[in-house]
């Protein structure tokens, strides 16, 4: 049986660890479990950290359960927030239940032969009868007031100016169930998560302990930071979602593209499968060609093809080249409105009178009335030193006529100044 725990330590996947974890994982195979929060329809690449240590856990031999909260959503956790969370409609969150469990379907193997077939669970599934007299009766009474308020998180919020709601109080009493339940009907022995859940996942651990006199176990997971202080999985116009509809597989794979050196070196431990022998060969190639981005390109490409597919991959690629080289005027003709319009994602846009194009006009007027080139002249001598692509394709007679028969989808003009300035000319 591989050592999950030792596995996890190498990828920096490790923070805190119950007493007795590894000596359990290592003794039998072990149902472990991770809970997964419901507030939106698509989980986000924060969330890749737990699918991959369920991942890592069903290689390693054991049984994963991955916990959709369709009640804990109700509630709202209140680790790492500084203030009350608004919470969902039922119809939402059910909504948003359905779509998590069918991203997370994805990664596991399900296969019911399997010993260690992956399992999925909802926690309202025995939170919708449990009545509020029936909860503070079996739970509420094993788990003291003064050992909640211990807590992190709790004591956080408490100290803040927001306070904190006796619902968001409770919180870490549902989710220590959660883990009583697991354990009782399933067998779980296992939770894990990020450190941040550390509180909660020790209180599951006593509720067993306490209730049922049972074992139970866990460890956490280092919480992401970025080299440059900035949050992990944000950009400027926010979370890089799993969700395809979301975040484009182009834009999902240029994220992983664009990470720093220091942060790719990190990330290639922890969001791929690769062995530690690939990883070091990686790692050595990189140092002292750093301008190869090597770990960068293999980063991308394994996350991009795990999240989404080889083609999506594939496709992520070609769509790069668009930009970074001059012979794909092909490419650019095969690309789908839409593709074109996820690669083009941050080109500055220009709209032009399509009547104009109709009948024509020559490219040294489009180009300055455009205001791609701030005059006629300086928009001929680029044209005349070869300095101007239209649609990638090169462009060095000022005797060009631009007419509405070579739009993109009846629609665009790709105009390229110089080597990397772009512009997407939007005709309507």
């Amino acid at each position: 049986m591989i050592n999950l725990i030792q596995e996890l330590q190498w990828r920096g996947m490790l923070q805190d660890i119950m007493p007795g974890t590894e000596e359990q994982l290592m003794k039998e195979m072990t149902i472990g479990y991770i809970g997964f929060d419901p507030t939106a329809d698509s989980l986000h690449i924060g969330s890749l950290v737990p699918i991959l240590l369920l991942k890592h856990l069903q290689r390693c031999g054991h049984k994963p359960i991955a916990l959709v909260g369709g009640a804990t959503g109700m509630v709202g956790d209140p680790s790492g927030k500084s203030e009350e969370r608004n919470l969902l409609s039922e119809d939402v969150l059910n909504h948003n239940v359905v779509c998590v469990k069918a991203q997370l379907e994805k990664f596991l193997d399900f296969t019911a032969t399997q010993p260690n077939a992956a399992e999925m669970a909802n926690n309202y599934d025995w939170f919708k009868d449990f009545t509020f007299l029936n909860f503070i009766k079996e739970v509420g009474k094993y788990i003291t007031v003064n050992y909640m308020m211990s807590k992190d998180s709790v004591r956080k919020r408490l100290e803040g100016d927001n306070g904190m709601s006796f619902t968001e109080f409770t919180y870490q009493l549902v989710q220590g169930y959660d883990f009583y339940w697991l354990n009782k009907n399933k067998g779980c022995k296992l939770q894990m998560g990020g450190s941040d859940q550390w509180g909660n996942i020790v209180t599951g651990t006593e509720i067993i302990r306490k209730k049922s006199g049972g074992e139970a176990f866990a460890f956490t997971c280092p919480l992401l930071t970025k080299a440059d202080g900035g949050k992990f999985g944000k950009t400027e116009k926010g979370n890089i979602w799993l969700d395809p509809k979301k975040t484009s597989p182009y834009q999902f794979y240029q994220f992983w593209l664009n990470a720093a050196d220091a942060d790719a070196e990190k990330y290639i431990k922890i969001f791929t499968l690769l062995s530690r022998e690939e990883i070091d060969t990686l790692l050595a190639q990189h140092k002292g060609n750093e301008h190869q981005r090597v770990l960068q390109k293999k980063l991308a490409e394994e996350v991009t093809c795990f999240v989404h597919s080889r083609s999506d991959y594939d496709f992520a690629v070609k769509a790069s080249e668009i930009l970074f080289n001059n012979d794909t005027a092909e490419i650019l003709q095969q690309l789908t409105e839409e593709q074109l319009l996820q690669v083009m994602e941050g080109v500055p846009t220009v709209d032009f009178s399509k009547t104009v194009a109709a009948t024509g006009v020559d490219i040294v007027s489009f180009l300055a009335d455009t205001k791609i080139f701030p005059s006629k002249s300086e928009a001929r001598k680029m044209v005349q030193g070869g300095g101007v692509s239209i649609n990638k394709l090169k462009t060095d007679s000022i005797e060009t006529v631009i007419t509405a028969d070579g739009l993109l989808h009846q629609k665009y003009l790709l105009v390229q100044k110089g080597k990397k300035n772009y512009y997407l000319v939007t005709m309507e």
